[in-house]
């Protein structure tokens, strides 16, 4: 028996937290069944990845990459056969459209695509933004500052005498 979570009350009492329970949600429920075609996802670097995926049967006209917002979409579709009547005694080689899906982290970009011996390699690196980095902040010493010239306020006071 499978388990749903249900993640409506999240939804209601947090604000800037949609992606991640869209994350969430999406996987909990569970994979499809449609496991074509295979791909390995490799960590390259600290900030590098790589998709390797095998197309056998495709080429570079065939396929589609595309990158939109946090999602990257890889997409084959075979053309039909140019009017040849072929009669297949056996077909190992699956030629069906497909499309995958793959959820990219903030910041993460694809650096190309590359189709080699019927294995497509999307290449993907991780970008962060100057701004986004951490910095260090100095911290002014405080033996420093007690050496220094300090301007001293002084306040006159003048008093009137009232004659009386």
């Amino acid at each position: 028996m499978a388990t749903r979570l249900d993640f409506t009350p999240l939804f209601r009492s947090s604000i800037g937290f949609d992606r991640m329970l869209n994350t969430l949600e999406s996987a909990s429920h569970g994979e499809t069944i449609d496991n074509w075609p295979p791909y390995d996802i490799v960590k390259t670097g600290d900030d590098s990845y790589r998709i390797d995926m095998a197309v056998a049967g495709l080429t570079a006209d065939d396929l589609t990459v595309t990158q939109d917002k946090n999602m990257l979409i890889v997409s084959g579709r075979k053309d039909a056969d140019d009017g040849e009547s072929v009669s297949y005694l056996y077909r190992g080689i699956a030629g069906r459209p497909f499309e995958r899906r793959f959820e990219l982290a903030d910041h993460v970009h694809v650096d190309g695509a590359a189709l080699v011996n019927g294995l497509l390699t999307v290449e993907l690196r991780r970008e962060v933004p100057e701004e986004l980095k951490p910095r260090r902040i100095e911290i002014a010493a405080s033996a420093s500052r007690q050496g220094a010239d300090t301007k001293k306020i002084e306040t006159v006071r003048e008093t009137e005498t009232v004659a009386a």
